[in-house]
């Protein structure tokens, strides 16, 4: 992984020496040994790198897919800290991507984007980078980002989008979200109570009430923040 304060990577240049997996990709939740993920597809809180309790070969549970919004930008920006400065209560994501219809068998040299808005709901635009990044997998489909909790803006439950990227001719995208009370509790915090919280930031969202149940986050406290880790399955 390269972390943030060494060099951007081309993430174009990085995907052609990875190659094209040829295949269309699906987001999923995936299973790991001993209570990683229940029946209904809903995550844990155990980290991606938790040692296995057992050898047998995870489930795979499909989940949905959504758009990249407005604010996506290609940036080939190759770092696990991409809060560049910017105010608001850490958060630790660690993703792991596996391939699905392989048995959930990692994928390596996957470019992982995420981005997401700042506490007063501000997405960096123009030539603005903070809250955005890529990690590229390693060998065992793993990759961190460091950042903070985003805040709410247009009605929307507050969300993390990302983007999956096994070869330079396919891609899966969509979004995470977090736990309700989780964010009331955040949200009483500065900077984010500089203004006032919704009641109910997740239910106004039609979006979260059609996909929420598959695709909230297991957050756990992480010092003074918190943290939370999750399987993207692609096809």
């Amino acid at each position: 992984m390269t972390e943030n304060g060494s060099s951007p990577t081309s993430r174009r240049a990085l995907l052609l020496a990875a190659g094209s997996a040829g295949v269309a990709a699906l987001t999923a939740a995936c299973s790991g040994p001993a209570g990683s993920r229940g029946a209904a597809g809903q995550p844990s809180g155990a980290p991606a790198d938790a040692p296995s309790s057992g050898a047998r070969t995870p489930a795979c549970v499909l989940a949905m897919e959504a758009g990249a919004g407005p604010y996506y930008l290609d940036l080939d920006r190759v770092r696990s800290d991409i809060t560049e400065g910017r105010k608001g209560v850490p958060f630790r994501l660690d993703l792991t991507v596996v391939r699905a219809s392989a048995g959930c068998r990692p994928v390596t040299d996957a470019a992982v984007d995420i981005w997401h808005a700042d506490a007063s709901g501000a997405y960096s635009t123009g030539g603005a980078t903070f809250l955005r990044g890529t990690q590229v997998t390693d060998g065992a489909g793993r990759g961190t980002f460091r950042t903070i909790v985003p805040g709410w803006y247009a009605g929307l439950a507050p969300h993390i989008h990302f983007k999956v990227r096994p070869g330079h001719r396919t891609e899966t995208t969509s979004q995470f979200f977090f736990p309700e009370d989780l964010l009331l509790r955040v949200y009483a915090r500065p900077p984010y109570a500089d203004r006032r919280a919704p009641e109910h930031p997740n239910a106004r969202d039609s979006r979260y009430r059609a996909s929420g149940a598959a695709m909230t986050l297991p957050v756990v406290p992480d010092g003074d923040g918190y943290r939370a880790a999750y399987t993207v399955g692609i096809a």
